[in-house]
């Protein structure tokens, strides 16, 4: 049998992985912080998954859980997931988000030196490892330059990725763009828009305060988006994948198509702009040209832009007890 090692396994691409992974018969091995409610988290995975207390800064221990575990498998999915957060405690999302994923790369190293088998390691990269792109879309080629704590975290962990890979270790990564479901908490701005989307529609009434709604990104499903993960990590060859779907939105195009979704016609009085909430500096048009997803791992995104705000929203409200 498989088995599996998810750091972030508490996060929404971790729960979503472990149900795609447990229902292949794998053997899911999940990595949660100290400060989480254990029995919370095991009620959202699926059943079998087993947790494990452990922390990415914590390279001792990271060591430790995958010699405990032996996993043919590491998806690296655990950090720092805000870039607002990153500008607060950049120190902190360097730690975790970088440092932490060498940590993870050299504890497989030294099981597969132990063990004497492959030990396969894909690592969750960003597109905002690109930050102001030199072009649009981007690609594996195009250059790394961030401009967030976040990104600048991410780029060390995706760079480190390949110079592991160099060594002879099996690393891919990921360069995932804004990939959303559901289970996105509300300190995303997409499940804050959702979720005030829905509680507008049965209300009728409220104001969903956000910052610049310019900003365009490039949103995906995060299950199709999981899947991708899976796929680069089985292929026989590791390499660097951008996983996108290739067309942009603006943020005021996913509030006016989640209030339609929600039933709100009107839905310029319920908004209001706060200067505060505009990034200290946001990365350029992020789009991605994800082709060689496509043809080296047969991968293709399946869900719209319409059809994943509706979904969300769908399931906002039902949580908010109204109709849509």
């Amino acid at each position: 049998m498989t088995v599996a090692f998810i750091t972030g396994v508490a996060g929404q691409d971790g729960t979503l992985l472990a149900e795609q992974l447990v229902g292949e018969g794998v053997d899911v091995h999940g990595m949660v912080l100290p400060s989480d409610d254990r029995s919370l988290v095991a009620d959202r995975l699926p059943p079998g998954v087993t947790l494990h207390v452990g922390d990415l800064a914590d390279h001792d221990g990271v060591a430790r859980l995958l010699r405990e575990t032996e996993p043919d498998e590491v998806y690296n999915l655990g950090g720092i997931s805000s870039v607002a957060f990153s500008w607060q405690q950049p120190a902190l999302t360097g730690a975790v988000s970088g440092l932490g994923a060498v940590h993870v790369f050299e504890a497989a190293w030294a099981l597969q030196e132990s063990s004497g088998r492959q030990v396969r390691v894909v690592q969750a990269s960003s597109a905002e490892i690109f930050g102001q792109p030199e072009r649009t879309p981007q690609d594996e080629r195009t250059a790394v330059r961030p401009i967030s704590p976040y990104g600048a975290a991410k780029a060390y962990a995706h760079q480190m990725a390949a110079v592991f890979r160099s060594r002879g270790m099996h690393v891919a990564t990921c360069i995932l763009y804004n990939h959303e479901s559901p289970l996105r908490p509300e300190t995303f701005v997409t499940r804050k828009i959702t979720a005030a989307a829905a509680r507008i529609g049965r209300d009728r009434s409220g104001v969903l305060t956000l910052g610049d709604m310019s900003v365009r990104r490039d949103w995906g499903w995060a299950p199709d988006y999981v899947d991708a993960m899976v796929r680069a990590v089985r292929h026989d060859v590791p390499d660097d994948f951008v996983i996108a779907t290739g067309v942009t939105h603006s943020v005021e195009e996913f509030v006016a198509t989640a209030m339609a979704a929600a039933g709100v016609d009107d839905w310029h009085r319920h908004v209001a702009v706060d200067e505060s909430l505009v990034r200290p500096a946001d990365a350029g048009v992020q789009v991605g040209d994800a082709r060689r997803a496509h043809e080296v791992l047969g991968w293709s995104p399946t869900v719209s832009f319409d059809e994943i705000v509706a979904r969300m929203v769908r399931h906002d409200v039902e949580i908010a007890g109204g109709a849509a």
